[in-house]
């Protein structure tokens, strides 16, 4: 969400965590994500000195639907030249993040949602194209509809 919007629209729920997940397209063996981890991750001498960490983590880490690639968002500045990020959509993130089911991760949701920074319509759309249960579908869906209803007043 970081790379999506700017950090003073972003509820304390999206921008609490103290990690940030780096994947790379081209890293099938993992290779550069364990780099990140020795280099920047979580305990590193980068976590201790800035209070943040990354953590490595392969594409397959997070169950996104089809054309997810098509849909990343490039986060370029100043800070990052030469390089670039790309950054999940929200709305893709937002239904990775319901699947893995966390307590933070519905706190995740539930806030983008309060805020109006994510479509519930978009979101039940990402969470039908997932390769999960039916029965796991219905469920979130539902769940998106409540909180939609709730951020609305309804």
């Amino acid at each position: 969400m970081l790379g999506t919007f700017a950090d003073e629209v972003l509820p304390e729920e999206v921008i609490g965590s103290i990690e940030v997940d780096v994947a790379f397209l081209d890293d099938p063996a993992n290779e550069k994500s364990d780099k990140v981890d020795g280099a920047i991750g979580e305990l590193s001498q980068f976590h201790e000195t800035y209070q943040y960490y990354a953590q490595g983590v392969n594409t397959s880490t997070a169950v996104l639907g089809p054309g997810w690639e098509d849909r990343l968002v490039v986060f370029e500045n100043a800070s990052t030249k030469p390089g670039r990020g790309l950054c999940l959509d929200p709305h893709d993130c937002v239904a990775a993040k319901l699947v893995a089911g966390r307590e933070k991760d519905f706190e995740f949701a539930a806030a983008l949602l309060r805020e109006e920074l994510v479509d519930a319509a978009t979101i039940i759309e990402r969470i039908e194209a997932l390769p999960v249960p039916s029965s796991q579908k219905q469920l979130l869906s539902s769940w998106v509809r409540a909180r939609a209803a709730k951020a609305l007043g309804t």
